[in-house]
């Protein structure tokens, strides 16, 4: 057992269990294959100092692990980045939660996140919450989690159909409806690897649909739009509009320059930069969420509202179209 969530929130931990065809490998060689933070003599180091536990004793670096057995890494804590840690429930029954968060909060730990997350912080207050869709770190708004691993199974079934809208700000005079279908492929052009592209009406990449419409416009030279994503791959919002060419407000890789996503990984960003991006973060937020619930059968409906306008860098007024 990995442990009470109690503890889960007191203490980052990595953990697996060992496969059946990794039975008798050395822990030392399994947390080198596992695990990429540190090579063979940093994972000696660590095992010797404590840090890594197989079925909650600590061990030394030749233990030869058994299939199913329970690895754990707790990493040192480090300081975490500054978040804004406020968010909303705007929907609890049975089990099921929807909650409103902001645009600087991760919603999992994940690099150097770890308290300041929706998980630590709805934990806190509810217990171990599944999240049963997901959002960006900068993305904010509307997002679903359950409060039992047989609620998150209910919902992964397939059964639960969410119906999700969300919100963006986009450079360029996006007019009237588009109803965007094609393929998302890798962006062989980019400086950027992980960067993918969309392609209307193409074939042979991952299948993306988003329906867009026209909502106001942001003088001198944005547009407020609203996107409906029929289906559901990875960043599929911000590849799309780009490649339509109505760069995303605040976006670092699918905004006015992908450049701006490798300074900062090296912190090299500049007030120019700042100005060029125009909002701190990328300018997208879940706005409605609609969906059955999984016990009751009831339809949930729930609605956020923004004003991108104050975030922006020199504030401007909307204007209807």
């Amino acid at each position: 057992m990995i442990g009470s969530f109690r503890e889960k929130l007191e203490k980052r931990m990595l953990y697996s269990h060992v496969r059946e065809e990794e039975n008798g490998i050395f822990l030392l060689e399994y947390m080198s294959t596992h695990f990429s933070r540190f090579d063979t003599s940093g994972w000696e180091k660590e095992i010797l100092a404590g840090n890594v536990e197989v079925n909650r004793e600590k061990t030394q670096p030749a233990s030869c692990l058994k299939k199913h057995d329970l690895v754990v890494y707790f990493p040192p804590e480090i300081p975490e980045p500054e978040s804004n840690l406020t968010f909303r429930t705007v929907y609890r029954q049975d089990g099921v939660f929807v909650f409103d968060k902001p645009g600087n909060l991760c919603v999992h730990p994940t690099g150097p996140f770890f308290r300041n997350t929706l998980w630590h912080l709805a934990g806190e207050k509810y217990g171990e919450i599944r999240f049963v869709n997901r959002l960006d770190r900068e993305t904010s708004g509307l997002l679903a989690g359950v409060d039992s691993p047989q609620l998150a199974a209910l919902i992964d079934n397939g059964k639960t159909v969410f119906h999700k809208e969300y919100l963006a700000l986009v450079i360029g005079r996006f007019q009237g409806e588009l109803n965007a279908k094609g393929v998302l492929v890798p962006d062989t052009a980019s400086c950027v690897p992980k960067k993918k592209k969309f392609i209307m009406g193409g074939t042979g990449g991952e299948d993306a649909e988003t329906f867009f419409r026209e909502i106001a416009f942001v003088p001198p030279d944005m547009t407020l739009v609203r996107a409906i994503p029929r289906t559901g791959r990875q960043h599929q919002i911000r590849v799309t509009l780009h490649s339509l060419g109505f760069p995303m407000v605040g976006d670092k890789l699918y905004g006015p320059d992908e450049r701006l996503f490798l300074k900062i990984r090296d912190r090299s960003l500049t007030e120019a930069d700042m100005r060029l991006l125009r909002m701190d973060r990328q300018a997208l937020h879940s706005a409605l969420l609609e969906f059955r619930h999984p016990v009751t059968g009831k339809m949930v409906h729930c609605e956020s509202e923004i004003d991108f306008v104050p975030l922006l860098h020199g504030k401007k007024a909307c204007q209807k179209p």
